[in-house]
C-alpha cells in the first residue's frame, strides 16, 4: 500500500479514470470562468479608474445577441457537464448481471463481509482483478457509508435497508477502505483494506471457506421451520419461493411489490406487512431470532432458488 502523500487517490478501478474526467473538467472550466472574471474587473478597474481620461460614453442598454450568448453558451456547458456526470452515476448504480455478489454487514465499528463460497472477513475484502464485484450492504446499527477512494465509490450504509454499489477493480493491490459518515464516537477506528487479487490467487484464496452461504441458508431455512409452510403442494400455507426471486409479487391489497432482498428481508421480520394475495397472514415474525448476517444466508438460498428447485423441502 502507498503511504505516502497523494494529492489524488491512486486510480484503481475503471470508474476512476472517468470521475476523474469529470472531476478536471469541472476544475479546468472553474479556473477559466475566474481567470476570465477577475482579468475583467482588474481590466475595468484599471482603465476606468477614478483620474482616467478613458471615455466614458452613454451605456449600452441592451444587445440581445450578446446576452443571448453569455446566458445560452453555460447553460450549454452546464447541461453537457450534468449529462456526463449522470452518465457514470447511473452506470455505477447498475451492476452488470455476471457481477460476483458479496455481502456487507456494517455495525459500530467493523465492516463485516460474506462471500458466496462462505469465507468471511471483518475490515477486510478480497476481490479478483478484472472481474465486477457487486456489494449488498447493509447496517446493523447507524448509517455508515462504504467509501474506497482508489475506486472513487462511496454508498451510504442504512440500517433496515439493502443498497448495492458495484466496481471492477483494474490493478492489483491493497487499498483504504473508511467509513465516510461519522458513526459514533470509535468513528475513525472503522477502517479496513480492500485486497485486489489475480482471479486464480483469488479463486485459492476462496478454497479456504468452509460451507457456501446458499448453505448456510438452507441450513437456517430448515431450522426456523420455513419449508412446512412454503412448500409445493396444495396444503401449502404459504406462497412457493422457488424461482419467485426477481419477479414481480401481487399483494392482497391490489399492488404488486418486486421479490428482491428487500422485499425478502421485510417479509422475514415484517410478515404482515406485505401479504401475498390468496394467502392468510398466518406467518410469524422472526425479529430478534435471526441476525443480519443469518438475513444475508436466508436472501442469498431464496434468490438461487430456481423454478422447480425443491431443495429445503420446497
Amino acid at each position: 500500500m502507498d503511504r505516502s502523500f497523494r494529492l489524488f487517490p491512486e486510480q484503481a478501478a475503471e470508474a476512476a479514470r472517468r470521475v476523474d474526467h469529470v472531476y478536471f473538467a469541472l476544475v479546468a472550466m472553474a479556473l477559466v470562468l475566474s481567470i476570465l472574471i477577475f482579468s475583467l474587473v482588474i481590466f475595468f478597474a484599471v482603465k476606468y479608474r477614478r483620474t482616467s481620461s478613458a471615455y466614458r460614453g452613454p451605456a449600452v442598454t441592451s444587445n440581445l445577441p450578446l446576452e443571448l450568448l453569455w446566458t445560452g453558451a453555460p447553460f450549454l456547458v452546464s447541461l453537457g457537464l450534468f449529462a456526463w456526470g449522470a452518465q457514470i452515476y447511473i452506470d455505477e448504480m447498475r451492476p452488470p448481471t455476471e457481477a460476483l455478489d458479496i455481502y456487507v454487514v456494517g455495525k459500530q465499528w467493523m465492516w463485516k463481509m460474506q462471500h458466496p463460497m462462505g469465507n468471511r472477513e471483518i475490515n477486510e475484502l478480497h476481490v479478483p482483478r478484472g472481474t465486477p464485484v457487486k456489494l449488498t450492504m447493509i447496517s446493523q446499527d447507524v448509517i455508515h457509508s462504504f467509501y474506497v477512494p482508489a475506486f472513487r465509490i462511496k454508498r451510504d450504509v442504512l440500517p433496515g435497508r439493502y443498497v448495492t454499489i458495484w466496481f471492477e477493480a483494474n490493478k492489483t493491490g491493497e487499498y483504504h477502505l473508511f467509513c465516510a459518515e461519522y458513526c459514533g464516537t470509535s468513528h475513525a477506528r472503522m477502517g479496513g483494506r480492500v485486497v485486489v487479487m489475480e482471479p486464480a490467487d483469488y479463486q485459492r484464496w476462496l478454497a479456504g471457506g468452509s460451507t457456501s452461504l446458499r448453505s448456510q441458508g438452507e441450513e437456517l431455512f430448515g431450522r426456523l421451520g420455513c419449508a412446512n409452510c412454503h412448500r409445493a403442494d396444495s396444503s401449502a400455507r404459504a406462497p412457493l419461493l422457488a424461482g419467485a426471486f426477481g419477479r414481480p409479487v401481487a399483494l392482497s391489497n391490489g399492488s404488486t411489490v418486486l421479490f428482491d432482498a428487500n422485499y425478502t428481508r421485510e417479509s422475514i421480520l415484517n410478515p404482515r406487512t406485505k401479504i401475498v394475495a390468496g394467502y392468510e397472514p398466518i406467518m410469524p415474525s422472526f425479529t430478534g431470532q435471526v441476525s443480519e448476517e443469518e438475513l444475508v444466508q436466508l436472501v442469498e438460498y431464496i434468490k438461487t432458488l430456481g423454478a422447480g428447485d425443491n431443495t429445503g423441502g420446497l
